[in-house]
């Protein structure tokens, strides 16, 4: 199978990354939470939290990827790459 893959520059890189350690951390807080039986509220607070932060790390990706990926497909001629655009943003907003 072939996949496909991109060279980020170092400052993308960098941005993605403290984003998925921020929320990997706060993954582990919430499961710190449960574990230590919290209170449901406190518990939903800091999902919602991540699950915001998740959408954030989504929004950040998707627009380096249109800007880099899809624009330079669109410019090749490589008109399948909106369908792959398209069906990955009804993904996204399911």
């Amino acid at each position: 199978m072939c996949r496909k893959t991109k060279e980020r520059s170092d400052e993308e890189y960098k941005s993605l990354i403290n984003r998925l350690n921020r929320i990997e951390g706060q993954i582990r807080g919430i499961k710190g939470m449960v574990e230590k039986s919290a209170y449901c509220t406190d518990i939903l607070i800091q999902s919602s939290a991540a699950s915001a932060a998740i959408n954030a790390f989504n929004r950040e990706l998707l627009a380096n990827h249109i800007k880099t990926c899809v624009a330079r497909d669109i410019r090749d001629g490589k008109d399948e790459t909106v369908d792959e655009l398209v069906a990955t943003l009804q993904k996204l907003m399911k």
